[in-house]
């Protein structure tokens, strides 16, 4: 998922060690909690879990921990890199076709608009990425109704696949083996449990096998290009009736929660801001404009300012994420800029982010009437997931995920094994039992969205 904003990564991070709590920063906004620890709210915008999995050795372990293990295991091998899926998304294709039995086809991102579920020769690679969709043979391509869906792209930089046992073999391997590597939480592992999750409920005929479709998609680390493009042909078939397609009543979207079924994720905007000053000789800064002094002054209120908040999501957060200016110490700089992220609270999915951007703009004509610029880049705000489910406990998150992408008025699950807190980072992993208990939580999911 979209990286969460450095401040609050840094302030998330500080949890794990008591004494470091609430030492980050001082500013009260950039705090993602609204209301103090006390508050008897079920929901927190961000908290650290410890996953409740299964204590499985290998007396109880479930009857697919082999598979699931060799799955995730294959998809982590395999870099996929934003922009670079193809290999991860031929092995998917193969799977899914020969291991499991499916229709499983390639939707390229170009030269797909004229049919969202044709059939492509995937030896062929000329045109470029393709997300992977997929549904049980014999069935009839309208009949899904509820969609399955993570991302196969992954962070730089690839980090293979390592697994803490003295031997790899399935006698040694108990639910609290630790599995390491690019992906191995965001979001290979929640790929992983959602194909295990339908392929067991299939198997055990608890649900009909025509009621549900896999999709994976590419790009969702840097602009959801695979999911806007599933989203936008899809909508534009259905409404021209050129196909027979689905009509889904529910997505399921894997992302790491920590096993808890989120209600919903802040919204995002961002972009580049301009400062332009008067060059001059620094020996004499009242005669000139440094353009590096306003830049740091604006931040410096937008930092501390009231984007907007909510109960449900908290405050609207910013990350300064760089600062580029100037051309010599002894040079008052003509010229600065910063990029932003923000993380948005406010408002709702339609509404929020214009809600920051004019809260935005207002600090900048404060500081300086014509020095600015803002140069934002699209954005969204809150986004709304169901969370009304028994048997989870729930939580709100702060990162950006695909949910917004698709659209359509089908109801929208958050769920899926890992931390957020260790996603894109080094020590990127989580536990054998995390992923276990992913499946039975997307199985319990996927029979709720269909009322089984």
């Amino acid at each position: 998922m979209k990286a969460t904003s450095n401040l609050l990564l840094l302030w998330g991070t500080s949890l794990l060690s008591p004494s470091s709590a609430f030492v980050i920063d001082n500013h009260h906004y950039q705090h993602p909690l609204v209301v103090d620890d006390s508050s008897s709210s079920s929901i927190s915008p961000l908290k650290i879990f410890t996953s409740s999995g299964p204590s499985a050795n290998k007396e109880d372990a479930p009857s697919y921990r082999k598979n699931l293990l060799s799955l995730h295991k294959s998809l982590i091998e395999i870099p996929s890199i934003s922009r670079t899926e193809q290999e991860v998304g031929k092995f998917l294709l193969d799977y899914l076709r020969n291991n499991l039995g499916y229709i499983a086809k390639a939707q390229f991102l170009e030269g797909s608009s004229s049919d969202p579920f044709s059939q492509y020769d995937d030896d062929d690679h000329s045109q470029g990425r393709f997300n992977v969709l997929a549904w049980p043979s014999s069935h009839n391509l309208s009949s899904p109704r509820v969609l399955v869906t993570s991302h196969i792209d992954v962070v730089p930089p690839f980090i293979p696949y390592h697994i803490s046992t003295s031997s790899e073999s399935d006698e040694e391997i108990t639910s609290d083996a630790f599995i390491s590597g690019r992906g191995s939480v965001d979001a290979k592992a929640s790929v992983a449990a959602q194909i295990v999750a339908v392929e067991e409920l299939i198997r055990a005929k608890e649900v009909d096998p025509a009621d549900l479709m896999l999709l994976f998609v590419v790009g969702e680390e840097i602009s959801g290009d695979g999911m806007k493009t599933f989203s936008v042909v899809y909508n534009d078939a259905e409404k021209s009736k050129k196909e027979e397609l689905p009509r889904f009543k529910a997505a399921i979207y894997g992302e790491p929660t920590e096993n808890k079924l989120s209600c919903g994720h802040k919204g995002h905007t961002g972009g580049v801001l301009k400062a332009t000053g008067i060059a001059g000789h620094s020996g004499y800064p009242w005669l000139f404009k440094s353009a590096t002094e306003i830049l740091v002054k604006a931040l410096a209120k937008i930092i501390d300012a009231d984007l907007g908040s909510s109960e449900r999501y908290g405050n609207t957060t910013v990350n300064i994420g760089t600062i580029a200016g100037g051309v010599a110490a002894n040079v008052i700089p003509k010229e600065a800029s910063a990029k932003l992220a923000i993380r948005v609270a406010a408002g709702n999915q339609a509404t929020g982010a214009d809600i920051v951007r004019s809260a935005v703009d207002k600090i900048l004509k404060e500081v300086d009437e014509e020095a600015f610029t803002m140069e934002w880049a699209g954005g969204y705000g809150p986004v709304e997931c169901d969370c009304d489910v028994d048997g989870f406990e729930t939580m709100v998150a702060s990162y950006g995920t695909d949910v917004p992408n698709f659209e359509g008025d089908h109801v929208s699950y958050l769920y899926g094994p890992g931390s957020i807190l260790v996603a894109h980072g080094d020590d990127e992993g989580l536990k054998v039992g995390d992923l276990e208990t992913a499946v039975e939580g997307y199985k319990t999911l996927i029979k709720h969205a269909l009322g089984a």
